[in-house]
């Protein structure tokens, strides 16, 4: 077994009669007790976001009494949120997020002192922040946060916990660059590029059960607790593989690679990361794109259209545009879809946002189709602006 890593915070003081009777069950517990009590109530945690790993991440570590939570959010609540970000209620549709968490936070535990951030990570801001906490929580959904919240992470010297969820399955993993005896490392040595953009879609895009944003979260809330005290073991060079499907915990072991550059400054790390807007400006001019209202004039006017769905078969049983065919994206990547369209007719592609469809439009594009276009926004937009009435998820 792995030594445990000494204990991140210093005890504060001592507890209030108040705290005592809040925190018994935990002060009861050998290896926790008076002394870790007191380095929760003196730490610093900062979360990044308040979504589905943030929203029971945050719940936890308030009821556990770290004494100071920060958030970094400046989303809104919305419907869809609610299935799994669970922070947030119905009442809350339309608030900030960091607002709403707060709030949630308060009537838990009113002696956490929360601090909220709403504004965007970025390089300009991220470091510094950083230094104002004992620990980092990332629980983001799009890899170009993941790669800041890891460099910036390692230029403030900080330790993070990190988790990923995705459908039926979640991972978990602890970073710290300057860990004591030789066992630093980060995100860059697991993962030392991002993949191809697409490659992997986000929950919008792909979906998630709600519940495995509880499990990952509970092992995250629990690392830090460990952190923070002392306590056990953690994932440090360790990533914990999630599967609800099978109901399987499996660790394996994460070394120092030798040849991941060192960190030495910050970047964009949306053009690190090759992300895809959602529509393009530069579709317009390249004759690429095609619009709701341009797309409702097209099929109206009678010309003679492919209209093609490259989302999943449970996406299109929620919803479609009428007329059209499902080819899920997956089938042009193969190269499979290319044989279903035909050749004598305007071909049209569309998702839900657009950037799945822009992605399949290359592939397209690349097997001479071209005057291929896709639809701007995807059924999202479509239905905002020509058919109000559609369902959207």
């Amino acid at each position: 077994m792995t030594p445990s890593l000494p204990p991140l915070v210093a005890p504060a003081a001592s507890l209030t009669r108040e705290e005592v009777a809040r925190y018994s069950r935990h002060l009861i517990l050998p290896d926790l007790g008076l002394q870790g009590q007191k380095r929760l109530k003196n730490a610093r945690v900062l979360v990044i976001g308040a979504g589905g790993l943030g929203a029971p991440t945050l719940l936890y570590l308030a009821a556990a009494g770290v004494g100071t939570i920060g958030i970094v959010e400046f989303d809104v609540v919305d419907e869809s949120n609610l299935q799994r970000q669970i922070i947030h209620g119905v009442a809350d549709i339309g608030r900030p997020k960091a607002q709403s968490a707060r709030d949630s936070i308060a009537a838990i535990n009113p002696l956490v002192k929360v601090r909220l951030h709403e504004f965007r990570l970025g390089p300009d801001n991220a470091v510094e922040l950083f230094g104002e906490y004992d620990l980092i929580l990332d629980g983001t959904d799009n890899f170009a946060t993941r790669y800041l919240v890891n460099d910036a992470a390692v230029l403030a010297g900080k330790p993070y916990i990190w988790g990923s969820i995705f459908r039926f399955e979640g991972q978990v993993s602890v970073f710290w660059e300057d860990a004591p005896d030789g066992r630093g490392l980060n995100y860059r040595d697991l993962y030392p590029e991002p993949p191809p953009p697409g490659l992997v879609p986000s929950c919008a895009e792909g979906g998630v059960l709600g519940m495995i944003c509880a499990s990952i979260a509970s092992v995250m809330g629990t690392e830090a607790i460990k952190l923070i005290t002392g306590l056990g073991e953690t994932l440090l060079g360790r990533l914990m593989i999630y599967d609800a499907l099978e109901m399987s915990y499996r660790t394996i072991r994460i070394r120092k690679d030798p040849s991941t550059p060192k960190i030495t400054e910050l970047v964009d790390y949306e053009d690190f990361c090759g992300v895809v807007e959602e529509a393009p400006c530069d579709d317009d001019r390249e004759g690429s794109s095609i619009t709701p209202r341009e797309l409702r004039d097209l099929l109206d006017s009678g010309a003679r259209v492919a209209l093609i769905d490259v989302r999943e078969p449970a996406e299109w049983d929620i919803n479609h545009i009428e007329g059209a065919q499902l080819i899920p994206k997956g089938l042009f990547t193969s190269g499979e879809a290319l044989t279903r369209l035909p050749h004598d007719r305007t071909t049209v592609l569309y998702c839900k946002t657009g950037v799945r469809s822009a992605e399949a439009l290359a592939a397209v594009k690349r097997a001479g189709f071209s005057d291929a276009v896709h639809l701007q926004g995807g059924i999202v937009a479509w239905a905002k602006q020509m058919q109000p009435d559609m369902v959207l998820y």
